[in-house]
């Protein structure tokens, strides 16, 4: 579930077995929930829960505070049958559009804009 559950913060969508898509989207939703309460003690407890730093951080520093739902933040579309076992397939993803460059541009320009201020203030000088 872990894997999963960092593959979905990462992409955003995954496809697999409709059961693990059930299981991962209760799981997945609680997490979510914690993030958009912010706070110190939440982010332990999701990078707990993931045991992975980098998709913790990417939860709760850009996916969270873009979700304007109070709750059912993923859905399940059911893709077919997979080749081979006949599995039902569905594939998990965040209802609402999530943008994961905005936070990477928001960064970057501000360090762009403390070089700056910081070159202006040398030729000041």
């Amino acid at each position: 579930m872990r894997g999963l559950m960092c593959s979905l913060i990462k992409y955003q969508t995954i496809e697999t077995t409709l059961a693990r898509a059930k299981e991962t989207r209760r799981e997945a939703e609680k997490l979510i929930t914690l993030a958009k309460r912010g706070g110190l003690a939440n982010r332990r407890l999701i990078i707990a829960r993931l045991n992975n730093i980098e998709a913790a951080s990417l939860l709760v520093d850009v996916i969270a505070p873009q979700i304007k739902r109070d709750s059912g933040y993923l859905r399940i579309e059911h893709s077919g049958y997979r080749r081979g076992d006949n599995a039902e397939m569905g594939t998990l993803s965040f209802v609402d559009e999530i943008d994961i460059e905005a936070k990477a541009n928001e960064s970057s320009k501000t360090v762009k804009a403390e070089k700056k201020s910081q070159s202006s203030t040398k030729e000041g000088k």
